[in-house]
């Protein structure tokens, strides 16, 4: 029996002297050690042999086992190092070759034109306030002359997360909290997102971005908010942009009006856009309501005021020429990468 063993221990020599790839290794590991290999044919005579002689031999086999399984590792390894070494010196590297061109990030153009404005307003005297997107029932509508059955309350204009609170449908919820804290004159502008629960169209969204300005002091008029309004295009656009102003309605604003700019997207032709009008609807103004005043703890017998917001999405349409505002939630990196 130890001669058998001899005889097989050479033959697993000259065998593994013949490999030249790791496949062959695997083989050789396949042929010796495996389940029906050759080493294991050596087990059936465990049960032939007299219980005295068992341990020795089986001792005997477990060595043969062991020496087997580390002299394939260690041509496994020798093996692997060789064939990655070729592996190294097959690769060339270009150096001349240009790297990957690595592009610049982009701010979206929504952001820039926000920036742009608030310079603008910041330039004229008013100062930044945020408000929360999340807010109260009366920060929203209650505190700014709300009717409780104006259209605007309905779950059908309105995202309400409960009966009390609500994603805001306007930068106006900033008024209140404003008046509440400081002492006119008051002269700010608070930017924020707002969400309406509208149809998505190419003028519409469900969310969009706005930004409020008001101004409180003794005397201020409707001749002031006309000449607000009209500086600030003019610095916008950076020419004298052709406004109308039309008679509106706003449960926190009396008298109201809507501002119209002439659409730059058509000139004034008509497109889907502007609806074939010529016109783009962009903000909403108009004197601070007596109540609001009140509701802010301003005394509307000795302090006026005005308000206005606007949507800076649309704004950005008019001002980059764009046809929908879809294409600024889109995330179209073509499209983003045009605007610096």
């Amino acid at each position: 029996m130890e001669k058998k063993i001899s005889l097989l221990r050479e033959e697993f020599r000259t065998d593994l002297a013949g490999v030249r790839h790791t496949k062959d290794v695997e083989q050789l590991k396949i042929k010796y050690l495996g389940k029906k290999g050759l080493i294991q044919d050596f087990m059936v005579f465990l049960k032939e042999i007299s219980p005295e002689e068992r341990p020795g031999f089986g001792k005997t086999i477990n060595e043969l086992k062991e020496e087997v399984s580390s002299l394939c590792e260690q041509a496994m390894l020798t093996l692997l190092q060789v064939e990655e070494s070729k592996s190294i010196a097959s690769e060339k590297i270009d150096i001349s070759e240009p790297a990957r061109k690595r592009f610049l990030g982009r701010k979206h153009p929504v952001n820039l034109l926000l920036e742009e404005v608030i310079d603008i307003f910041s330039g004229m005297g008013f100062s930044v306030q945020y408000g929360p997107d999340i807010d109260s029932d009366y920060y929203n509508f209650e505190g700014l002359n709300y009717p409780k059955d104006h259209p605007a309350r309905d779950m059908q204009d309105t995202f309400y997360l409960s009966p009390e609170y609500l994603l805001r449908s306007h930068t106006s919820n900033t008024q209140l909290r404003v008046m509440e804290t400081h002492t006119p004159p008051i002269r700010i502008i608070a930017p924020g997102t707002v969400y309406r629960n509208e149809t998505i169209s190419a003028r519409s969204h469900v969310f969009f971005h706005q930004i409020e300005g008001l101004y409180i002091d003794k005397d201020v008029s409707f001749a002031d908010l006309l000449a607000t309004m009209r500086e600030f295009w003019n610095k916008l656009f950076k020419m004298n942009v052709e406004t109308r102003f039309r008679p509106s309605f706003f449960p926190f604003t009396e008298p109201s009006l809507e501002v119209d700019l002439r659409c730059t997207s058509c000139g004034g032709s008509g497109c889907r856009l502007c609806k074939q009008s010529g016109w783009l609807e962009v903000a909403g103004a108009g004197m601070v309501h007596p109540e609001v005043l009140k509701n802010g703890g301003i005394d509307p017998e000795v302090y006026s005021g005005y308000a206005w917001g606007m949507g800076i999405d649309r704004l950005a349409l008019l001002r980059y020429g764009i046809p929908d505002i879809r294409m600024l939630f889109e995330n179209d990196i073509r499209f983003l990468g045009q605007f610096s």
